[in-house]
């Protein structure tokens, strides 16, 4: 029997009652909300749950905005996960996902991806404030439906388009404790955005093959390996510039200048050592490995720039 077919059969234990299954699959259930992805999520919303009110700490915003936003997170990458159940059944990356290999039914995801909307847009539009959770429920829909259902196989630059849903962490963040959408805040999504291409065609180069495969129009696919590499580099020059807007608006001081300016080298060193080394199958997957440094490095510099000042204010008297 085909993975395919494994992933809508029933199995044993299927029947049993809800709380035994949810014993018997929790894993495989915290596994639909791909918690790697919502924890780098969730820490970027936090930076703009801080960034937006230096000084004091958004309890509210930080504790009950963060839990919301990373319940609709989870909810997107289940739909995710759904949708592409029986193209992952075909690729080697995602042949062990919790659908392709029956752990669960089709239905207990449906189930658990409606739950888990549904209660993280109810707890932001009630205990934080409406514009969260409209905001979050348009990324919602960005990610789990245009970006999942659509784009993702309508067009090789599918992760371009469809990055601005995975940007807006930053933004969720700073709109749970201000209610407004301030320009910094949209500098922050910006820098995710651009980042979101460099990021994915790094993975997309070293995978190309299964994407092929399965009829997903990733750029490697469609334009080959040089064009994407390229493109990388392109766009991390293009990221190394945006990044420099915060210290450029005031928005930031010198500790994060210094910070994206190490960082930024360090990218770009990658992206032309993949022009310069194509036969090195590796660097693909270390330059994907470390951009995932890099953005979590790059925002805790845009933490310490705004927080280590009043930390050392009455130190310095």
């Amino acid at each position: 029997m085909s993975r395919t077919l494994e992933a809508t059969s029933p199995r044993t234990g299927d029947q049993a009652p809800p709380l035994q299954h949810l014993l018997q699959h929790w894993r495989d259930y915290y596994e639909l909300t791909k918690p790697g992805v919502v924890a780098l999520m969730v820490f970027t919303a936090v930076v703009g749950n801080l960034l937006a009110s230096p000084g004091t700490i958004p309890w509210n915003a930080l504790i009950v905005g963060n839990i919301g936003i990373a319940l609709a997170a989870g909810s997107a990458a289940a739909i995710n996960h759904l949708v592409d159940r029986r193209v992952d059944a075909r690729m080697k990356r995602t042949e062990g996902r919790p659908l392709p290999t029956g752990h669960l039914r089709t239905g207990h995801a449906i189930f658990f991806a409606g739950a888990l909307g549904v209660s993280g847009l109810s707890l932001l539009y009630f205990a934080v404030n409406p514009l969260t959770a409209w905001l979050t429920f348009g990324s919602l829909i960005g990610y789990a439906f245009i970006y999942t259902l659509f784009l993702k196989r309508a067009t090789p630059q599918n992760i371009v388009i469809g990055g601005a849903a995975g940007a807006a962490p930053p933004v969720l963040g700073w709109v749970a404790v201000t209610g407004t959408i301030d320009p910094h805040a949209l500098l922050l999504f910006l820098i995710i955005f651009t980042w979101t291409p460099p990021h994915f065609w790094a993975l997309a180069i070293h995978r190309r093959e299964e994407y092929a495969s399965v009829d997903i129009p990733m750029l490697p696919v469609t334009h080959g390996d040089r064009f994407t590499r390229w493109q990388i580099l392109f766009y991390t020059v293009l990221l190394v510039g945006v990044t420099m807007l915060p210290f450029v608006t005031g928005m930031s001081g010198p500790l994060y200048l210094v910070g994206a300016t190490v960082l930024g080298a360090r990218y770009l060193w990658f992206g032309v050592e993949m022009l310069r080394r194509n036969e090195d199958r590796s660097l693909p997957m270390r330059s994907f490995g470390y951009s995932i440094v890099y953005l979590m490095a790059l925002f805790a510099f845009l933490l310490l720039d705004a927080y280590l000042p009043i930390a050392l204010a009455p130190l310095l008297g």
